[in-house]
């Protein structure tokens, strides 16, 4: 299989965890409990059968008690068997199901049935414990076009559909759309009456409801150490009620109330966020973050933060003279975030992220604020000299390797501050208001024409642009960050200049070898057959190397005669003229489209810079030949005994990944 033999890694954290006082130990061990504790929300929206997998990996270790040679002895299980076996298991645990979590494709145990029932001799567990479900759950299929119907139904009645799945049962041959949203509570269904001709719809509470009463238990816990932060309690007032309701309401309060939340020794990130692995782009996963600031780090993050006027003054949008130079496409004032790098204690997400920018509610974020993270523990692990470097002529693979850890930290640094937090989305906020001037509207720097659309009452930006909508996003992110990467003020916020080891213009030359190396990587995200894409981000990364390769006038090449490995090469005297010049207008092209709800050409170029054929095809079916290892993160638990809270890291071993999921108790 293609994930044998990928590394797996420790994320460190017990140094840190160690520096909190008692209290904040107490909390930060309610809190991952807290976060943990939707585990099997995350499996039950992945597949029909991972929380039953779950169940049938833990209940071997259990059977053993993590002394795996007794089922080579005692079950006759060979020893290639048992490898197999747990290096399936190690990987499904990393991604919570038989998903990747980055791509969104099945796999496998590279084991035979008859081996697998060896494995199924040493525990209990039979087919009925098995549980069915994902966002989309029933028997009865629903299409594309009923689920925008319901979409719509949803938007009318006020209801975010982030926390929902959807199901369409038949009832005397009628069809029925069942709503069923996240809640403890067992007592509520609504009905919202007819979806377009297709049938009628309600709601109907306590999905996944047991997972929630235990979040809800461990949030109750952790409030009783908050000590004099009351900003905390607040959000985690505000938690309970969502989870207890399934009201989105409430957790878009405790999100307004979280950014205020400004420095904490603990942070964390809590609910249905994410919605990238939803086919229809709008339902959210489970998503929990529990982490340990990095002071010193944290620091150097928030000078950034100080400037980061002066830098949103050079996008390729600004208007000098007009909203101090940020131009009519950037927010009045920009509300400088709490921006924090910390090292992660919980993790519950399907894919161990390096960075995140939230909330994603856009009203929240220009009224209140938002909060950008970088997970120190996980950033640092991109720093290995032992992985490979595919796509890299071998002159330049050594120097190569020093730099593409400091150019991920840098740009996603400003992925994050710049990329994501940039930006006002124009809209008719209600009938009437507007949050820019109607009647002398701003010029659309694409046309030189006033602008002729805006997001309407109750439109969002993944309500508009659908499915494509995380990738632009995220596109549109990663092109801040290349764009600005030349800036030599803003590398010296990182501590790089003419001078360092690692130059800026070291930086500068192999962040455009990155840009290619990425975009490659990236296809093999891509299904030929369907084509689809598996994952935003990767699809983003294709993006802009195409891009480049089509209107950079020979900045970056791929060399390819069938023969060989592929090769990116730079020209370095056209990076900062061609380079920079297609690169801005990639990006001002994306920003203006996204703040003016300029659906058609946006969606329009998009899937044409995405499209993989002719020679990119071939280049795909080369990538695929030759895949990257799947990483895997083990992280420490928390233990509680006699009021008192330790903690335990793991083996870098499967064995230590299990041993640390078991030692969980979901």
């Amino acid at each position: 299989m293609a994930y044998l033999d990928a590394p797996c890694h420790i994320l460190p954290v017990k140094e840190v965890f160690e520096r909190l006082s008692e209290s904040e130990k107490l909390y930060a061990h309610h809190m991952s409990h807290a976060a943990w504790s939707g585990s099997r929300i995350i499996m039950r929206q992945v597949s029909p059968e991972a929380t039953g997998i779950f169940d049938f990996i833990i209940s071997i270790y259990k059977s053993c008690n993590g002394k795996w040679q007794e089922l080579v002895d005692k079950h006759g299980v060979s020893a290639q068997e048992l490898a197999a076996f747990l290096e399936y298991a190690s990987h499904f645990l990393y991604n919570m199901g038989n998903y990747w979590g980055e791509g969104d494709r099945k796999f496998g145990p590279d084991l035979s049935a008859d081996a697998l029932r060896k494995f199924g001799k040493a525990t209990a567990m039979t087919q009925a414990d098995l549980e069915a479900s994902t966002y989309y759950p029933g028997e009865v299929k629903i299409t594309k076009e009923e689920i925008e119907a319901v979409s719509k139904v949803l938007e009318r009645h006020k209801i975010e559909p982030e926390n929902t799945r959807l199901r369409k049962i038949l009832a005397n041959d009628k069809p029925i759309f069942e709503v069923l949203q996240a809640s403890s509570d067992t007592q509520f269904s609504k009905q919202l009456g007819n979806v377009s001709g297709y049938g009628t719809a309600r709601t109907q509470g306590a999905d996944h409801a047991k997972e929630l009463t235990k979040v809800c238990d461990s949030l109750l816990q952790a409030k009783h150490h908050t000590g004099k932060n009351n900003t905390q309690k607040e959000v985690i007032d505000h938690y309970i009620r969502s989870f207890k309701s399934g009201n989105m309401e409430f957790f878009r309060d405790a999100q307004k109330a979280w950014v205020k939340d400004k420095a904490p020794a603990v942070e964390c990130i809590l609910g249905f966020v994410e919605t990238y692995r939803d086919p229809h782009g709008v339902r959210g996963e489970w998503e929990a973050l529990v982490g340990i600031s990095d002071l010193a780090e944290s620091l150097k993050m928030r000078q950034f933060v100080a400037r980061s006027d002066t830098f949103l003054r050079l996008m390729p949008w600004a208007k000098l003279g007009i909203n101090n130079d940020k131009g009519p496409f950037e927010k009045d004032t920009f509300e400088a975030p709490d921006y924090t790098s910390l090292y992660s204690l919980a993790f519950c997400t399907s894919y161990s992220f390096e960075a995140t920018n939230v909330p994603n509610y856009n009203d929240i974020r220009e009224k209140c604020g938002f909060k950008n993270i970088v997970v120190a523990n996980r950033m640092n692990a991109n720093n290995d000299s032992s992985r490979p470097c595919h796509y890299v002529d071998e002159s330049e693979v050594k120097r190569f390797k020093e730099c593409t850890h400091v150019i991920r930290f840098i740009t996603t640094a400003i992925h994050e501050l710049l990329g994501h937090g940039s930006g006002k989305l124009l809209c008719e906020e209600s009938p009437g208001q507007y949050n820019f001037n109607k009647e002398d509207p701003p010029i659309n720097p694409l046309n030189d024409r006033a602008i002729e659309t805006w997001y309407l009452p109750g439109q969002t930006w993944t309500s508009i642009f659908g499915t494509l909508a995380t990738s632009i996003e995220e596109c549109r992110a990663m092109l801040v960050s290349l764009y600005l990467i030349d800036n030599k003020e803003l590398l010296s916020i990182f501590g790089h200049d003419d001078t360092t080891a690692i130059t800026a213009d070291d930086l500068h030359y192999y962040t455009y070898l990155q840009i290619g190396v990425e975009g490659l990587q990236g296809l093999a995200y891509y299904n030929s057959e369907q084509k689809t894409w598996g994952e935003a981000h990767k699809r983003a990364h294709w993006a802009i190397l195409k891009h480049l390769l089509l209107n950079g006038e020979g900045v970056i090449k791929v060399g390819w005669d069938k023969s060989r490995e592929l090769i990116v090469k730079v020209d370095r005297s056209k990076m900062l003229s061609d380079g920079k010049r297609s690169l801005g207008e990639f990006l001002r092209n994306l920003h203006i489209w996204r703040c003016t709800a300029n659906v058609k050409p946006c969606s329009d170029y998009y899937e044409e810079v995405t499209s993989v054929t002719g020679e990119h095809e071939e280049w795909r079916q080369h990538v695929a030949r030759h895949p990257e290892p799947r990483w895997r993160f083990i992280h420490a638990n928390t233990f509680l005994k006699d009021g008192e809270v330790t903690i335990k890291e793991y083996n870098n071993t499967n064995e230590g990944m299990i041993q640390s999921w078991a030692e969980r108790d979901i």
